[in-house]
């Protein structure tokens, strides 16, 4: 399965650079959660919609260095680029776990850092 769930993650990455959105969460299950770990629980796709909607105003560019999967969980390791309030960039290291559940997005636990 990880080869499935590593095309999965980079068709939802693919999604996201394009701002589609619902591309993306057609990829989750309805009740996926969302851990920012020292932050935030997103819980549901809405929720997860809801945060898109204000988050990604801008598509992020993401770049995946690293793919590492095993079972059920697919590790991405990267940097991604979003605009800030002041509309300038600003970057962040990223360590997302994935977990799958029949092909869908069921969790992801996401680090991130400021750079």
């Amino acid at each position: 399965m990880s080869e499935k769930h590593k095309a999965i993650l980079l068709k939802g990455n693919a999604a996201i650079a394009e701002g589609n959105h619902e591309g993306f969460l057609s990829l989750c299950t309805d009740d996926t959660i969302w851990t920012f770990v020292g932050d935030k629980t997103l819980k549901g796709k809405e929720a997860v919609r809801q945060w898109m909607a204000t988050t990604y105003v801008v598509p992020p560019k993401v770049t995946v260095d690293h793919l590492i999967a095993e079972g059920d969980y697919l590790t991405a390791v990267g940097e991604v680029i979003m605009k800030d309030g002041e509309g300038k960039d600003a970057r962040f290291a990223y360590c997302d776990v994935w977990r799958f559940q029949n092909e869908k997005i069921v969790e992801l636990r996401a680090f991130v850092i400021k750079t």
